[in-house]
């Protein structure tokens, strides 16, 4: 139980007793309030630290006015204990203001747990797979999937500290129609390499990046000529073996010079490989979600309540995407068995998604099963200018291009403070700064002082003491308490931020937390002269110090002691 549940807890109890003594007392006609009792956080830090407004809910029942339930309630609070008083105001709210002694306590918690304060276990256990990037193997990433790979890390963390079971899984789209272009693309560049441009025209669809042109090059260098004699069939198979497999290597190691490392590649040649394409369109063809139509297998989506149909079979036989997605959200929840999958999409995919879960539920699998988190473009900005290209390449700008021009740190902190939904402008310019401007090194900074705080204090001989050791009781100053108001909300920050499926809010906090170390440290010496508030100050100071540690941890930032 963290320490706002407990004291939540304390104040719901409360008030569930003074209601029923204004009850006893005849004050107040008798109601069932079981489960009706709910508190919370005012804006405003004047209207207390918690709100109830069961005087509202109970003004019909009771057939009074909600201001005077709530004053005959209040009448009979306590204010002893964690609760130093409450008031009533507006139309009928009841405004609890708390002793800081249960604040005091985060400081304890921090000692025993560590770095793994704000640990929650709203999760069970149960399994859940996070499912990111899944760039197309047939080219480098772009800044979709550099905000994807933050987005799904950052969540995947995020869920671990509540207390789930995480897969982190790389979904390689190695079939269907984008391989097919891809091979085609690449067996032109290898025959115009070999014979000229004239000798075979490139495919008016293909990808005409450059990539395709140093694939076809370092095969050729490895095999020469000889692929010309095979069949063209043969030909585009040995291209592909070659290029994906490079492609695929070169996003597993871009990945992981960007901190994120899978648990899982998935391919999606697999589920064609193993029957499972076939299995699927089966089932919906069982269960009557399917049609023939001019030679292709449609999806019945107007039978689901959709507007539109969707080709499962093409023409020539072979499965859609669609089809191999519907498989392998089967061998997902069913087969590998995750309690929930989260897949994070484009918002491009708005439409993909319905149809996804309706899927789903055709087959027999309950789609509440699957979330996805729609993410919004990225526009990257310089000097006030939209950038669309790389000043070394000339081409779009890349993952592997970003990480040349800014710290890792910048790019995974810069993509996860706003919501997936949100629209991002991407500032270059600003990540690249080393000034409290910019909001990684602003949090990075205060954890720095922190420690240069302890190291210099220690070489006066002034260490940390263990928290039975220290007069906590002496942190009074608005600053102090914030900071512990700040420590204490990480738990309840961490299961928002699973609930929601927003690890932005985690972002958000550690930037709040150095915010209110930086006031902190402009309003209050830490070595104030007076031994027992400086041994206070410094056990409050190392307690932020951790838990900052702690959540840059989870984010995969670093928390350097020296700047």
């Amino acid at each position: 139980m963290t320490v706002y549940e407990e004291i939540r807890n304390k104040v719901i109890a409360e008030i569930d007793r003074a209601y029923a003594a204004a009850v006893e007392a005849g004050e107040l006609a008798a109601a069932d309030v079981d489960g009706m009792i709910k508190l919370e956080v005012p804006k405003d830090k004047q209207h207390g630290d918690f709100a109830c407004n069961i005087a509202m809910i109970l003004a019909k029942p009771l057939r009074s006015a909600p201001r005077s339930i709530a004053e005959k309630i209040a009448s009979h609070i306590n204010a002893d204990g964690d609760i130093e008083r409450c008031e009533v105001a507006g139309a009928g709210f009841i405004n609890f203001y708390l002793k800081p002694d249960y604040l005091y306590r985060v400081l304890e918690l921090v000692e025993k747990q560590g770095t793994d304060f704000g640990r929650v276990d709203i999760g069970r256990g149960k399994k859940v797979m996070v499912e990111f990037v899944s760039a197309n193997p047939t080219g480098p990433m772009h800044m979709g999937n550099a905000r994807g790979g933050a987005l799904g890390d950052c969540l995947a963390a995020v869920l671990e500290r509540a207390g789930y079971e995480v897969t982190r899984e790389f979904y390689v789209n190695d079939a269907g129609n984008q391989i097919e272009k891809f091979g085609n693309s690449l067996n032109a560049r290898y025959i115009q390499e070999l014979r000229g441009e004239d000798a075979i025209e490139f495919p008016e669809d293909g990808y005409h990046g450059d990539d395709i042109r140093e694939h076809a090059k370092a095969f050729i260098k490895l095999y020469g000529d000889k692929h010309l004699s095979l069949s063209e069939e043969e030909r585009k198979a040995a291209l592909i073996d070659y290029a994906l497999e490079k492609n695929v290597t070169s996003l597993r190691e871009d990945l992981e010079r960007y901190r994120i490392v899978y648990d899982i590649w998935f391919r999606e040649s697999k589920l064609h490989e193993g029957g499972e394409v076939k299995a699927a369109i089966k089932r919906l063809t069982d269960n009557g979600y399917t049609y023939e139509e001019d030679g292709a297998l449609w999806l019945n989506c107007e039978k689901m309540g959709l507007e539109k149909n969707e080709v499962l079979v093409r023409k020539n036989g072979i499965p859609t995407y669609f089809a191999a997605d519907i498989a392998y959200h089967i061998n997902k929840l069913e087969t590998r068995g995750y309690d929930l999958a989260i897949n994070i999409w484009g918002a491009d995919h708005h439409g993909h998604v319905a149809r996804m879960k309706k899927a789903l539920d055709a087959v027999g699998i309950n789609s509440d099963k699957l979330h996805v988190v729609l993410m919004q473009l990225v526009r990257l900005m310089q000097d006030g200018e939209i950038v669309r290209m790389s000043k070394r390449t000339g081409k779009a700008i890349t993952l592997s291009d970003l990480l040349e021009d800014i710290s890792v740190d910048a790019a995974r902190f810069f993509f996860n403070m706003r919501n997936a939904g949100s629209h991002l402008d991407f500032d270059l310019t600003l990540a690249a700064e080393q000034s409290n401007d910019n909001p990684v090194y602003y949090v990075q900074y205060a954890h720095a002082r922190i420690c240069s705080i302890i190291r210099l204090l220690g070489e006066d001989g002034i260490s940390v003491k263990p928290y039975s050791e220290v007069g906590i009781s002496l942190l009074t100053d608005e600053t102090e308490l914030a900071l512990l108001k700040r420590l204490a909300d990480l738990p309840e920050e961490i299961k928002a931020a699973a609930e929601t499926f927003e690890p932005a809010r985690i972002t958000r906090y550690i930037m709040d937390l150095a915010s209110d170390f930086h006031s902190f440290y402009n309003s209050c010496r830490v070595n104030c002269g007076d031994e027992g508030l400086t041994a206070a100050r410094l056990k409050l100071i190392d307690s932020v110090r951790i838990v900052m540690r702690g959540v840059l941890e989870m984010l995969k930032i670093s928390a350097p002691e020296k700047m």
